[in-house]
């Protein structure tokens, strides 16, 4: 019984170290600029940090990556991955979103909360269990480059250093509530054809009125299948564009569909239906952010419910949806902050991230799901 209290002490007491280092690598990573493709800085930053505390990386891109000291490939794989690039700062920020401040226990500072918060706990963790022998699973790091523009750089680019990976956590804003699936994002280009004709002469086809009637469709259509946790698949008109002068009926009226998927449909599926029943050309921008969503059953899931967490369908998208694992978006921070002005996280919550994390890997140690 004493050994037990005098472990959990020490347990206590490194996390509380931990909770400090993530707070001083975070308060670091504000100050350096980060914006998607523009990383190079702060990706060097964490692989000195890395390096510093005994922990060898590969950076691949912009893509930070390790693997536990002992990785052995016949044992299942976990990821951590979460993200160190931002979006431009708002212009509506009242203080330098570059200078990292702490004012009434919030944490201050561009991608403080999306999703520096995630990131660093992440990190803490990787590094409290990467000396740790006779693990039954492999712990695996990506701090990720480009997740806020879905770049080809990003995790995507870094996914295949790690190999098979059995299960993965992405480290987003999520109120400490678990993400156990995300929709699914399909932009679409959509131009309906007519004919172009004198409009005083009552001439041509008019291809806005053709417009119209699509985007009536896309109004009014359900689709069949309802996903349990992520609802309806969205379809959303956004941009419409047609004409050249008030007196000439247009040939082409151009408009833009904002489609958010569901698991219940793959994003070929929806697109294959909208064709049916439209009339414009349609070409989507991407159909590879795709939707998820993990069995509820699933080993590692159950594991992470039995800690007694809200669990959601996700309508934003995230570097889950190039993943080809099981997975969940789970990590401290508020998604309504993100891409804010002022924006900024709870010391708190940094702290809850990191205590969860490290936590969590040790009761999972002692409970080993297998692949």
């Amino acid at each position: 019984m004493e050994t037990e209290v005098l472990a959990l002490e020490t347990l206590r007491a490194h996390i509380a170290e931990k909770q400090q280092q993530a707070l001083n690598l975070l308060t670091s990573l504000i100050e350096i600029p980060s914006i998607s493709t523009e990383e190079e800085k702060s990706a060097l930053f964490i692989q000195a940090w890395l390096a510093k505390h005994k922990i060898p990386s590969t950076l691949i891109g912009n893509n930070v990556c390790a693997k536990n000291k002992y990785f052995d490939q016949e044992k299942p794989s976990i990821l951590l991955l979460s993200h160190h690039d931002t979006v431009p700062p708002a212009k509506s920020y009242t203080r330098d979103p570059y200078h990292a401040e702490i004012i009434e226990g919030k944490l201050y500072g561009l991608g403080a909360n999306d999703a520096g918060g995630a990131l660093v706990s992440m990190i803490m963790a990787f590094t409290h269990f990467y000396n740790m022998q006779n693990l039954p699973f492999n712990l695996l790091l990506c701090a990720a480059a480009e997740e806020e523009i879905s770049g080809k750089n990003g995790a995507k680019l870094a996914l295949p250093f790690f190999g098979e990976i059995g299960f993965a956590i992405v480290g987003e804003p999520t109120s400490m509530e678990l993400a156990v699936s995300e929709k699914g994002l399909m932009v679409c280009d959509c131009v309906a054809h007519g004919k172009t004709g004198h409009a005083a002469r009552n001439e041509g086809d008019n291809a806005i009125l053709k417009a119209v009637s699509d985007i009536n469709w896309i109004t009014a259509y359900q689709f069949e299948k309802i996903s349990p946790t992520l609802g309806d698949v969205k379809m959303s008109v956004t941009m419409i564009e047609a004409g050249v002068k008030h007196n000439v009926v247009p040939e082409k009226c151009h408009f833009v569909v904002d489609v958010r998927t569901t698991d219940a449909y793959g994003n070929e599926e929806v697109l294959a239906i909208m064709r049916q029943h439209m009339c414009a050309e349609i070409t989507p921008r991407s159909i590879g952010i795709k939707p998820t969503a993990t069995p509820l059953d699933h080993p590692l899931m159950q594991a992470l419910l039995a800690k007694n967490i809200r669990s959601y369908g996700s309508p934003t998208t995230s570097d889950q949806a190039i993943l080809n694992c099981p997975s969940v978006k789970f990590s401290p921070g508020d998604s309504k902050r993100s891409h804010s002005a002022d924006e900024f996280i709870y010391v708190a919550q940094i702290n809850e991230g990191v205590q969860f994390f490290i936590e969590f890997f040790h009761e999972l140690k002692d409970q080993p799901w297998q692949k």
